[in-house]
């Protein structure tokens, strides 16, 4: 498996999990009841996804959502048309890139402001006509997941892991987790380790504040060899 690789399984896995995925519509039968959800990530970086209803919020966390709120529940096509729905009526996306999440972690405003853009949004979308007859509509409840991720006072990231390397080293103090992304205090600032590129890689352990792999600067798309 390439060090650069975030895919959660091998190429022949992931064709084979995409032949049966809800998330690529491949799935209409799926009888389990599932949510719909706004989740925010950062001023103006909101999205509107589906989660089976068994799985809680253990979505949301995978994502790194920072905030979120359930708009309604149903079966599986009510829940898709109504994904639908609002993504073109709130004009949110389905997805925001990990690079964009990333850069607001170290600067997001305050809890109140936080649970003000989700409940504005929500709001707008139990307003809109259309909703399928077959999902239920539930009222706003925050969810604040920054004291679970440990953001709280997190300072900027000075780069991103771009790739795992044979005898590299990925060394630093935990100082907050969000998603896949580990941030790690180094001896040069905080660095971003994506934990999608540890799979098949063997860990041992590290003294100190060590990086000896590639690392790129946040948001940008360049690697930068021995930057650490």
């Amino acid at each position: 498996m390439s060090g650069r690789n975030v895919g959660a399984r091998c190429e022949e896995c992931a064709r084979l999990e995409r032949a049966h995925s809800v998330a690529a519509d491949t799935v209409a039968d799926d009888p389990r009841p599932y949510h719909v959800y706004l989740a925010w990530f950062g001023s103006g970086m909101v999205k509107v996804g589906i989660t089976a209803v068994e799985r809680g919020d253990a979505r949301l966390l995978e994502q790194g959502a920072v905030v979120f709120s359930w708009l309604g529940r149903g079966p599986l096509m009510a829940a898709r048309r109504s994904e639908e729905l609002l993504r073109r009526a709130l004009g949110v996306p389905d997805r925001i890139p990990y690079d964009a999440k990333r850069a607001v972690r170290s600067a997001l405003p305050g809890a109140a402001v936080r649970r003000a853009e989700v409940e504005a949004l929500h709001a707008r979308a139990v307003g809109l006509g259309g909703w399928p007859e077959a999902l239920e509509q539930m009222p706003f409840a925050a969810v604040d997941h920054v004291g679970a991720f440990g953001l709280d006072g997190l300072s900027s990231a000075v780069g991103v892991v771009g790739e795992l390397v044979t005898g590299g080293v990925v060394s630093g103090e935990l100082a907050a987790a969000a998603g896949p992304d580990l941030h790690l205090a180094t001896g040069r600032g905080v660095v971003v380790l994506d934990t999608r590129l540890m799979r098949g890689w063997e860990l041992g352990s590290a003294d100190g504040r060590a990086m000896a792999v590639p690392v790129r600067e946040c948001g940008g798309g360049g690697v930068q060899e021995g930057l650490f």
